[in-house]
């Protein structure tokens, strides 16, 4: 398998470096770190999407006025997921599957530009995304992204473990290499993906955590703009704290075998994109 790093949009909330670590400016820069997978049988994987043409053309539409102002969110279609393909030279039919970390906004946006696609997550983050009774999941889940959408294939963990996590195996019409891992607390169904390498894994651990600093074994931080980002996300906080603990336990003790990043922090995503 070869495995592609893209970004599939940016956001610029007002705080800077208290957000990202690094800005010199007012604003920070966070993006949507998506994986593009090509296999060998099973045509092309997107893991995330990032945010969809249709975000950027018609955002009053698609996306909750409370993130736009919020996330700054900017309006760049050549950062869309399915641009970004195209500029490798593959088609959006090409993609013949899709692998969601959860549904929330700005992983989700570019569903409808896959409309052929299998879209694979777990049941549980599913079937949360229905249930948009408080204000805040309306706002982080819009079914105008994917409402046109009709290969869902949903699952419940199970299968071998990995290494002490559930993991989904057998991904319908996914190589075995490629494991769902369930990661709840930023959302109720919110999963990882870990892809199998020749020299180890890759770990995308979505928004289980937002900032890089926060696996580190003896030293773990977050910014406070993304501390207080994340405690405002959580559906559950104590199992996305534990969570993090239990991840950074695994890349304490196998940080030779596994390569592991989040969604939108900028530093991991160029640091990724170099090794190519």
């Amino acid at each position: 398998m070869r495995i592609h790093h893209l970004n599939c949009g940016c956001m610029c909330p007002f705080g800077g470096a208290l957000y990202d670590g690094f800005s010199k400016g007012l604003h920070a820069h966070l993006v949507c770190h998506c994986l593009l997978i090509e296999t060998e049988r099973d045509g092309l994987v997107l893991v995330d999407t990032g945010f969809g043409r249709e975000d950027i053309r018609q955002p009053s539409q698609r996306l909750s006025g409370f993130f736009r102002l919020l996330n700054n969110i900017q309006r760049r279609e050549a950062l869309t997921a399915r641009s970004r393909i195209e500029a490798l030279g593959f088609r959006a039919e090409d993609v013949r599957h899709i692998i969601l970390t959860h549904l929330d906004f700005d992983h989700a946006g570019g569903l409808s530009d896959f409309p052929h696609a299998q879209v694979h997550l777990l049941q549980r983050e599913f079937d949360t995304a229905q249930q948009r009774h408080r204000w805040l999941a309306r706002e982080r889940y819009r079914p105008a992204q994917w409402s046109g959408i009709s290969g869902w294939k949903c699952y419940q963990p199970q299968g071998e473990k990995w290494y002490g996590f559930e993991a989904v195996t057998a991904l319908h019409g996914l190589p075995p290499e490629i494991l769902l891992l369930p990661l709840a607390g930023h959302t109720l169904g919110h999963a990882g993906i870990a892809i199998k390498q020749t020299h180890g894994w890759l770990l995308h651990g979505g928004d289980a955590w937002f900032f890089r600093d926060e696996m580190h074994p003896q030293k773990s931080r977050c910014t406070p703009g993304l501390r207080f980002y994340q405690w405002m996300m959580a559906m559950d906080n104590g199992a996305r704290r534990h969570n993090q603990q239990r991840l950074r336990e695994l890349l304490t003790h196998h940080a030779d075998e596994i390569t592991a990043f989040c969604s939108h922090d900028a530093c991991e995503l160029h640091a990724l994109m170099a090794q190519r």
